[in-house]
């Protein structure tokens, strides 16, 4: 840092409280969102922080005018967070800024219009990450990193501030999305549930009227959470939803739906084309789709061991492995077009002991009533129509429509 005489540094702090309070004084939210910003290292308040180091009594220059010291509750913590964030010394800086946002929300509560929203989006955000950043530093100590929880505590509150009759209600979805990420993050998604219903059951909100950005995030979201739910029908409907409403230019976000969208289209019979795995860098899914397209079980197999890690961090490795049901009734289809090639009249007997060959051929050992075992599954879930010969040991597949298309739909429970 240059050198920074006392005076300038009196100017630069100065010059932030006006900013500051003239912001508020005319209901400027684009410029009072700035100011908030502490992990953004914008220039402004780089050069504010650097100033504060200098400049060690910014209480008093507070309290000693009219103008400062009305909001001196909110100022005064801000400008100890700004200060400490440049310093490295992160909890402070998520302290000083939890004590900041309290007074903030105090202080909204006041405001009748929703002028205040797009500071208050800057707050929470700011809440979370400060949070995430002294876990992160407490953790390094040896310490229990518990500032995310009590950021998630201090969002549901703004929460329950937005969450009423008025202008500033659609604030609330933006709220409930950072909430997400911090239970997603801290693993504690069962949280969720209470801020969904508040957003789909309460007569005060119309999902339409939030903006769009929030409308994604929360697609996204709830989709992830029907997908580890395996409700696959809805997690298609809100993925998709998100995606479609996504913005093109948004490469990155795109490709976060579609991790969770492909695994979800997979199950319910729908696979997607190799150009869009290699726009979005998602080829792990290649083999995966390939496996299905074959019925080669090996091939499956092998893609959920080379990518394992990947799809447990996901969350989607379950998902991807319930798919061998739909490889099985591709193997069987297979024997069974080859069957209809060389002989019309015997297609539909299938015997057990030819699965047995082709699976062998795929380097898996099954014997028979492994065999008759899974074939009974896929007649059970209507993957393949037909019954068992028992004696003879045969799978007769009936003559019109011997295995059902999934058309959108999961695979029976």
């Amino acid at each position: 840092m240059a050198y920074l005489s006392m005076g300038e540094a009196h100017r630069r702090i100065t010059e932030y409280l006006n900013r500051f309070c003239d912001s508020v004084l005319s209901q400027d939210g684009s410029s009072l969102k700035q100011l908030l910003a502490v992990s953004s290292n914008s220039p402004l308040l780089l050069s504010l922080a650097d100033a504060l180091n200098v400049f060690q009594d910014a209480n008093r220059l507070i309290k000693q005018s009219d103008k400062y010291s009305q909001f001196g509750e909110i100022i005064a913590p801000l400008l100890r967070s700004v200060q400490n964030y440049r310093l490295g010394h992160l909890v402070d800086a998520y302290h000083a800024f939890e004590k900041f946002a309290n007074a903030f929300l105090q202080e909204l509560r006041n405001w009748e219009t929703a002028w205040g929203l797009e500071s208050l989006y800057v707050v929470v955000y700011e809440t979370r990450v400060l949070a995430e950043k002294a876990d992160r530093e407490l953790a390094s100590m040896g310490k229990t990193p518990e500032k995310l929880k009590g950021a998630g505590s201090f969002l549901m509150k703004v929460f329950g501030v937005l969450a009423g009759k008025g202008p500033k209600r659609v604030g609330a979805l933006y709220v409930t999305c950072q909430l997400f990420k911090i239970y997603f993050k801290l693993g504690t998604v069962h949280l969720c549930r209470s801020v969904i219903r508040s957003i789909e059951t309460a007569r005060i909100f119309d999902f339409e009227e939030f903006p769009v950005r929030d409308k994604v995030t929360y697609m996204y979201y709830t989709g992830r959470l029907e997908v580890f739910n395996e409700n696959f029908p809805a997690a298609d409907h809100k993925l998709s939803y998100a995606l479609m409403h996504c913005n093109s230019r948004s490469e990155a976000n795109i490709r976060m739906i579609l991790k969770y969208l492909i695994p979800v289209k997979l199950s319910i019979g729908i696979l997607p084309k190799r150009w869009l795995l290699e726009k979005y860098n998602l080829l792990e899914y290649d083999s995966v789709v390939q496996a299905l397209r074959k019925g080669d079980l090996r091939l499956l197999r092998h893609a959920l061991q080379e990518h394992e890690d990947r799809f447990l961090r996901s969350g989607v490795y379950l998902v991807l492995e319930k798919l061998e049901l739909q490889v099985y009734q591709r193997l069987v289809k297979k024997i069974y077009i080859i069957q209809k090639q060389k002989d019309l009249s015997k297609a539909h007997q299938v015997k057990l002991e030819v699965i047995v060959k082709a699976l062998k051929w795929l380097e898996i050992d099954m014997d028979v009533d492994e065999v008759e075992c899974i074939m009974a599954i896929l007649i059970y879930k209507n993957l393949v129509k037909g019954y068992f010969a028992h004696k003879s040991k045969v799978v007769v597949l009936s003559k019109q429509d011997p295995f059902p298309n999934l058309n959108g739909k999961p695979v029976h429970s």
